[in-house]
């Protein structure tokens, strides 16, 4: 459970980046008064951990629905999390940028806008989404460990939308504390992280797909 939980406490946190975000957070929620700000955290974290959930439990059956194999979607998730994490690692600011822009782009209303775009896809995104679905897909396919998997990973997704809540609540102390040059720098780190979590993701899918690679190992 352990294991489950570390591995998709750092994928997730990696990509959904909430300290970073918080600097975005501070900046489009700037003319709104505090309790709009907190209950705006609160919203865009519940919904966040909807989107985690779901896209981890239930992300893989609607792909194998639509005829996608476990395999296909380890090579195919591996990838876009390799390609995601280094997107971030060599230009953290364009991708900060580019999310600042998606959140501000509807004006109808903070509580209007929890679920879009300050879920989707400002918070967790289609990268995220991907991410969520590939840690699905390498659950065990037999009841040995299947709940301790379940609740790592379960526990994971919980605790990165209690971070989000943790870092849009407090989004001013944050940019105050570390400033935009520290968070850089932790969004690299972090970003190193994921790109080799995508590279095993993508490894454990080709050995899935080619079994005498494994074999000859």
């Amino acid at each position: 459970m352990l294991d489950s939980f570390l591995l998709a406490f750092t994928a997730l946190f990696s990509i959904v980046n909430p300290l970073a975000m918080a600097l975005i957070f501070s900046q489009v929620t700037a003319d709104s008064s505090p309790r709009d700000r907190a209950r705006l955290a609160g919203l865009v974290s519940l919904y966040s951990a909807i989107v985690m959930l779901t896209a981890l439990w239930a992300g893989a059956y609607v792909l194998n629905f639509f005829g996608v194999s476990m395999a296909a979607l380890r090579i195919a998730g591996g990838f876009v999390v390799a390609e995601r994490a280094w997107a971030l690692l060599t230009a953290p600011e364009r991708h900060e940028a580019r999310k600042q822009e998606q959140a501000a782009g509807d004006g109808d209303g903070l509580a209007e806008s929890a679920f879009f775009p300050m879920t989707i896809p400002f918070t967790t995104g289609p990268g995220t989404i991907s991410v969520a679905i590939a840690l699905g897909s390498t659950r065990p396919t037999r009841g040995d460990g299947l709940i301790e998997f379940f609740l790592g990973m379960s526990g994971a997704a919980l605790a990165i939308a209690a971070l989000i809540w943790l870092s849009y609540r407090s989004a001013d102390r944050i940019v105050a504390f570390l400033g935009p040059t520290r968070v850089r720098v932790l969004t690299r780190l972090f970003a190193f992280l994921l790109f080799c979590v995508g590279v095993q993701i993508l490894l454990t899918g080709v050995l899935d797909a080619f079994p005498l690679l494994s074999q000859k190992g």
